[in-house]
Formats: structure tokens, sequence, C-alpha cells
């Protein structure tokens, strides 16, 4: 995360130590309706963030709107991400969110450089740009305008039912440019969502945003992403669950067991002491070897997971884009010739920044098997 030059003229007493002398920090701020919540308003020095060249998304480019994410999801693997900030991987996270307040103007400077090609954007690959501080800060309808005007095909991956907000929008842009919405949902049980992911709209609330997507005409696939060991994973919560996508009509599903990176894992496995201590053992052993479940055992949930969608007559939701190059995925079945070709942006102009960007879900996934299908 890099900022401008721009600087407050006094320390800014109200940030966290340190955060109150960055410079392009504007102000730290506090409001009644986000209670436990600090925002740290910055002007950023760029939008486009490089996806780092080893990894298999099937995207190059990401825009990240926010770092830090009050959907609090005690799995995410964006968590480590913050220590780049000098701030922890917990709490910080939860309750310490950088805004980039100048994102959608940024972003149409970056698109109408020359040397920008065209190439597709994802959204929602680190934390999510439709967490609740999208509804006060409106970031995304300037982004999605920017990427829109740029003729810059886009996919957006969320849990933030502030997304419905952007319908009309959404719809707009898909008659200029291929447009990619995905829902995050893995489980259907409101106990165990609220626990896990105390911020986040609840599941039926998630169905619901399915339901409007749809209803706007826009496709809509879905993540199921974590799928939990010894929670989540049985089939008949994989059918149960996947069969109220299909009632709500998801154009496809895809699932990803948990990835434990460095600092989600510590406060994952913190979270299941509390909630669930006969289960430590388990992860302990599952995930002994790193941040990924064995090999054998991811291939299981797969086959349950696309058991599931032949049983029901659902496919599985194809990646966004194709990349040049990356074996394994496919388009997301726009028309022949409605999805522009991606291509490698020259090095030069737009920095590589991925060391420090923290492209989580590409970073998640490196070694994932190949077996899955992404969103």
């Amino acid at each position: 995360m890099r900022w401008t030059t721009r600087a407050l003229d006094v320390e800014d007493v109200t940030a966290l130590p340190g955060l109150g002398r960055i410079s392009g920090l504007l102000r730290s701020v506090r409001s009644p309706d986000f209670a436990g919540v600090t925002f740290h308003e910055v002007l950023a020095r760029s939008a486009l963030n490089r996806v780092p060249g080893t990894s298999p998304m099937p995207f190059r480019w990401t825009v990240n709107p926010y770092r830090g994410c009050s959907h609090a999801c005690v799995y995410c693997f964006a968590r480590g991400t913050h220590t780049y900030l000098d701030l922890d991987s917990g709490q910080d996270f939860d309750s310490q969110i950088v805004v980039k307040t100048n994102v959608g103007e940024l972003l149409g400077r970056e698109l109408a450089a020359p040397r920008w090609r065209g190439e597709p954007v994802a959204m929602g690959t680190n934390t999510d740009p439709y967490q609740r501080a999208e509804g006060r800060y409106r970031l995304m309808p300037a982004v999605i305008r920017s990427l829109t005007d740029h003729d810059t095909p886009f996919s957006i991956l969320t849990k933030g039912t502030v997304l419905s907000r952007d319908l009309g929008l959404l719809a707009s842009a898909a008659q200029r440019v291929p447009v990619g919405l995905g829902v995050s949902l893995a489980l259907l049980d409101r106990t165990l969502q609220a626990s896990l992911e105390p911020g986040t709209p609840t599941p039926e609330a998630r169905l619901t945003l399915v339901r409007r997507i749809v209803d706007a005409g826009l496709p809509c696939g879905v993540l199921i992403a974590p799928l939990l060991p010894h929670l989540t994973d049985s089939r008949e919560q994989i059918a149960d669950l996947v069969g109220r996508l299909r009632d709500a009509g998801v154009s496809g599903v895809s699932g990803i067991v948990l990835h434990l990176r460095p600092g989600a894992r510590e406060w994952f496995l913190r979270w299941l002491g509390v909630h669930h201590p006969e289960l430590v053992g388990r992860y302990e052993r599952l995930y002994q070897r790193g941040s990924n479940a064995p090999q054998d055992y991811r291939r299981m949930v797969a086959d349950r997971v696309a058991s599931v969608r032949v049983e029901l007559g659902l496919p599985a939701h194809p990646a966004p884009f194709r990349p040049t190059g990356v074996p394994g995925y496919r388009d997301a079945g726009f028309p022949p010739g409605s999805m522009p070709e991606p291509r490698r942006a020259p090095r030069t102009g737009v920095a590589d920044r991925s060391a420090h960007a923290g492209d989580g879900l590409a970073g998640a996934v490196v070694d994932q098997a190949a077996e899955q299908t992404l969103f």
C-alpha cells in the first residue's frame, strides 16, 4: 500500500500509534454507527495491483478500495496483509480499516494511460469492496464507472449486501463490458455463521442478494468458501446449501477448502480452541505441512461438491476471465468475440506491487489442487 506525499500538518491524535504520521493520511474517523471501528482515510498513489505472475488466478489485476475488513471472518486469508501496515492480523484487521478515498478517480487516470490494455480486473480478492464501510464511503460506483468508461471487464466477489445498491449501475455496465458477479456463502447454520463471520450479512440475506442480482438480469455464481473440515464439509451440508442456491437462481457454484495462512492460522485456531476444542488436534494434523489441507482431502471435498452439482443440475461456476497461458480455467461463457483476450501488461508504468498489495485470494490458491474450479 502506498500513499501520496500529502501529509497532515499535525499528528492526528485519534489515529493508532504511527498511523497519524503516515504521509497521505487525511484523518482517522470513528462513528457510533460503527462501534469499535476506526476508519483511516488516505490518498493512495495507485489503484491497480498486479497479481504475481506465478499465481494460477484467472486475472492479472485487482482493485482493493479498502484494507482490513469489518466482516471479521476469523478464517480470512487476507489477515496477514494488515501486518504490512504495522497493524496486527487479529483485532486490528477487523477494526482498523484503511479507506482509499480517491480510488475511483485514481483508477480512471490509470486506465486512461496509453499503456493500459483493457485487461480484466477483479475485486473482492483481498478484502470485501462491499463491506459495511461502503455504505458510508460509496467508493464502488466511481470504480465501476471508471472500469466501464475505459472498456475494462471486471468481476466482483462479495459477502456484502450493499452491492444491491449498485445493481442498476452494474446492469448498465454489463451492456458495455463483460461483468462477473459472485457471492461468497459457505454455510447456512446461523449460529455458526454469527460466530465465524460476525460482521457479515446472514446466510438468508446473501441468498436474497443472489435473487436480486438474478432479478436484475445479471448472472451470479456462488463461491462456497471456505469449506471447513468437520464443520461444514459433509455431503448433507453441501447438498442443503447448493439446493438453496439453485432455488435462488445461481448460474453455478464452486468450492474452496479452508486455507490457513500465517496470520489467519493463529486467529482461526484460537477461535477453534474456544468453540470447538475437540477439533483442534484434527486441524493441527490436517494443516501440519502448511497452509493447505492434504490434497486427498481437498479432492474428496471437491468430489462432494461436484456430485451435488450434477445431482441438482448446476454447472461449476467458471472463472470469470480466461488468462493466456494458464491451463485449467474456462471463460465465463460470454458470447464469442465479447471477451477481450487478456494480455500481460508491460512492466513499465503500473508498478508490480504484489509483494505488498496482499492479494489474498490469489495467494491463497497458488498451491491449491488444480481440480477445483474457482470464481
